[in-house]
């Protein structure tokens, strides 16, 4: 178990240098100069060389990376000239927002999810579970920021009962909260559902069928446990793209997010800001996936790491 966790730590450290660095250049190859960006078009020219010799932009690419790595290597995550702030003060700041919205969701799909895949793979030729397929594929084809505009313009413009924007409240986080969570609902409730009928099939649950177990009971200690693995990746991959996944809809809402701090950066070449936010998204990516990997041990006991 040690030998496969040093395993998987490694090779998360090499999958977020890897990233990190191939979007340190690509960052650099988008057009615009930050200094301009950042001073303005009323900026003389003078004020954006020094801005760029502050900024080290007239050294070579090569240079610059070497230097981006020092930073790195010692906990330095660099300087947010379109803030002015040190970047892991204005990632901090954003982070915890991005957080709730993501656990929010998250926590919203796996209950609805989970619950209804497990009725539905229970009970598979009932109106009911036939009903749900199809209202799985349609959630599925809505795009997220579409759907974020019909519960603005419904429950906030014609009904008036929750906010369309802010941040701050529980009633200004439901609208953004359904707008992400309906489509993993329909995901998670899909795989639920395939996982919970290939167990069923088992012939331990047959048999507890058999002796007249009632099904609550059978799902309860015969069919869920078998059927989480598959369930608990799909929930750990989700909440992992939803890190950087939720820009539309943080900017849609107006969420003071990572995904409306990440446009924002965007629009001023703001490169030290862009690196921050894209090394968090991928360490807390890989992270995710990590400790999901790790959770299948506790989940089914007939996994064993090699």
């Amino acid at each position: 178990m040690s030998r496969y966790v040093w395993k998987k730590l490694c090779n998360l450290i090499f999958q977020v240098f890897l990233v990190v660095s191939l979007m340190f250049v690509v960052f650099r190859l988008l057009p615009g100069d930050p200094a301009g960006l950042i001073l303005g078009p009323g900026a003389a020219q003078a004020e954006v060389e020094q801005l760029r010799d502050t900024m080290g932009l007239n050294e070579n690419i090569f240079t610059q990376y070497l230097v981006y790595l020092k930073k790195i290597f010692t906990g330095n995550m660099g300087f947010s000239y379109s803030y002015n702030q040190a970047v892991t003060t204005v990632l901090v700041s954003r982070i915890v927002p991005t957080l709730k919205l993501m656990l929010g969701s998250i926590l919203t799909a796996a209950v609805i999810g989970v619950s209804a895949g497990v009725f539905s793979g229970v009970y598979p030729d009932s109106k009911a579970s036939k009903f749900l397929l199809m209202l799985w594929v349609v959630i599925l084809a809505i795009p997220n920021f579409w759907l974020g505009l019909l519960l603005i313009q419904f429950f906030a413009v014609t009904l008036g009962w929750l906010p369309a924007i802010g941040y701050g409240s529980f009633a200004a986080m439901i609208l953004p909260v359904c707008a992400i969570a309906a489509r993993l609902v329909a995901l998670i409730a899909r795989i639920t559902r395939s996982s919970v009928m290939e167990v069923a099939n088992e012939e331990y649950v047959r048999f507890a069928e058999a002796k007249g177990m009632r099904t609550y009971l059978v799902v309860l200690r015969h069919i869920l446990r078998p059927a989480l693995p598959p369930i608990v990746t799909m929930i750990g991959m989700q909440a992992g793209y939803l890190l950087g996944g939720s820009v539309v809809i943080e900017n849609l809402f107006s969420y003071p997010g990572m995904g409306q701090l990440l446009l924002a950066a965007v629009s001023f070449r703001d490169y030290e800001l862009m690196q921050g936010i894209t090394f968090f998204f991928v360490f807390a990516f890989l992270g995710i996936n990590l400790i999901v990997d790790l959770l299948y041990g506790q989940i089914d006991p007939r996994i064993r790491f090699e």
